[in-house]
């Protein structure tokens, strides 16, 4: 919910933008600005995927993955040569082989050259902001970097060619792109050459390149199947910056904002450094993370220039939502989440994604929710050491969390194997809604009521004694005057 400015001047620079005003500024960018963006793309971490399938083909009948076979290594017994096998690790294959090719070579050579205006302390410090903020944090990556990004219509176009969105994966999906803000945010020698955050972002660039090989190459076979003049090379320049904005600067100047809690300037600078750095990492151009006043500028431009849902937003975004419906460890319901989404959306956006509309009760809830936020943000802001207490758990619960399969986790930890592959046939279509069991508050939920309950009463309480204590003070002013 975006929070009125009562001190706010417009003027002839002030734009609007579901729900969000910000001043139009010489930084910002125009749709014909950004156009060109469309069309260019990550060409070394392509060529260096054709090499990495050169050195390690998919077996016969298979289409190139992250997770394939290669022979003389350990692992499952190869049903026609009965040689052994294992899984295919591109990030492994690339250190192994780097020094080989001239091209592979390039690609190791950019990712380890670490550009001068990176300061590891600063980094670091980027780290723990993520953490600082991890309830805030995380809810906003679902209903608004992710559940409201689906408003960009073009983005949504090859996101539903893979299938990764269906009802039935969504949610596994998900929890794959917070495994890897996990492994960035870890520790520093998470983020630093060699380390599992480095790793993974470099699995996921060459992910990347596997998606846009696969759906350029079907649209070669069938011009029909998607096309480029109107959305642009799939992940191209314009979609990384975009998803590099979404992880960074639409947390920090909306999706914990309209939750209450604002960041302090140290902490902005921080955390746009230590996604810069991933920005560089994963192939995107850098320079529009620069400063937070860039960051920030290109967020607003891509906001006003690229966010209009089409049909397939509004597919993939109620998919998300039922994805998560009844499900472990929150089981929050179908209308909860909604609220939540709208909440950070915006109802604007909220009906053109064709939302449900929620009750009050679940407008109340949110409120809870957000005020349970504010409440312990407030506590590590004030208590140093209870803050990095925070910081430390969260860094050992999440990851735990997310891989746990009793609780619908991803059952370990991926290495983003190429799995949603698109096809011809691959459509992904609106999931049905099952209404569940569940008819009580449960989980985050409850949580959210009991914190609303804790606030009302004490608030009523405080202005309950306030009243009582003006009260006694005019009767004995009255008293006084009589005499």
């Amino acid at each position: 919910m975006a929070w009125p400015n009562p001190f706010r001047k417009l003027d002839e620079n002030s734009r609007y933008c579901w729900g969000y005003t910000f001043q139009w500024t010489p930084e910002h960018m125009t749709r014909d600005q950004l156009h060109p963006l469309k069309y260019s793309y990550d060409t070394l971490g392509e060529e260096s995927l054709n090499r990495l399938d050169d050195l390690s083909p998919p077996a016969p009948g298979e289409l190139p993955r992250n997770k394939s076979r290669v022979r003389g290594k350990e692992g499952s017994d190869d049903s026609k040569g009965g040689g052994k096998v294992k899984q295919r690790d591109l990030y492994e294959l690339l250190k192994e082989h780097h020094d080989q090719d001239e091209v592979l070579g390039r690609l190791w050579r950019e990712v380890n050259t670490i550009p001068d205006w990176v300061d590891w302390d600063q980094i670091a410090r980027g780290q723990e902001v993520f953490y600082r903020y991890g309830g805030p944090a995380l809810t906003a990556l679902a209903y608004q970097s992710l559940l409201g990004g689906m408003g960009a219509a073009r983005v949504t176009e090859v996101l539903a060619r893979t299938g990764g969105f269906s009802t039935k994966v969504a949610k596994q999906r998900m929890y794959e792109t917070t495994q890897h803000i996990l492994q960035v945010t870890s520790s520093l020698s998470s983020i630093q050459p060699g380390g599992a955050g480095f790793a993974s972002t470099i699995r996921v660039r060459l992910l990347h390149a596997a998606v846009r090989r696969r759906i350029l190459a079907l649209s070669n076979l069938r011009p029909d199947y998607y096309s480029v003049a109107d959305f642009g090379i799939p992940i191209n320049d314009l979609d990384s910056i975009a998803t590099i904005a979404t992880f960074s600067a639409t947390l920090i100047w909306l999706g914990i904002p309209r939750q209450g809690i604002w960041l302090r300037e140290q902490e902005i600078e921080d955390y746009i450094a230590l996604w810069r750095l991933v920005a560089h990492y994963i192939g995107t151009p850098t320079t529009y993370f620069s400063s937070p006043k860039c960051a920030r500028a290109i967020m607003e431009s891509i906001l006003i220039t690229e966010v209009n849902p089409s049909p397939t937003s509004r597919i993939l975004a109620n998919n998300i939502i039922q994805s998560l419906h009844n499900q472990s460890p929150s089981y929050a319901s179908r209308d909860f989440l909604s609220a939540g989404a709208r909440w950070l959306n915006g109802n604007e956006l909220g009906d053109a994604l064709g939302l449900p509309r929620p009750s009050f009760y679940y407008w109340a809830l949110v409120a809870g929710q957000c005020l349970f936020f504010i409440g312990l943000t407030f506590l590590r802001k004030t208590f140093s050491a209870f803050d990095r207490r925070g910081i430390r758990t969260l860094r050992r619960v999440l990851p735990a969390l997310i891989k746990n399969k009793d609780i619908g986790g991803l059952g370990g930890e991926t290495v983003f194997e190429f799995k949603y592959i698109p096809e011809f046939e691959t459509v992904t279509s609106l999931g049905e809604y099952d209404a569940g069991g569940i008819v009580r508050p449960r989980g985050v939920e409850r949580r959210n009521l009991v914190t609303l309950l804790v606030v009302v009463i004490i608030v009523g309480g405080v202005l309950g004694a306030i009243g009582w204590l003006w009260m006694k003070f005019m009767r004995k002013l009255v008293g006084f005057v009589g005499e």
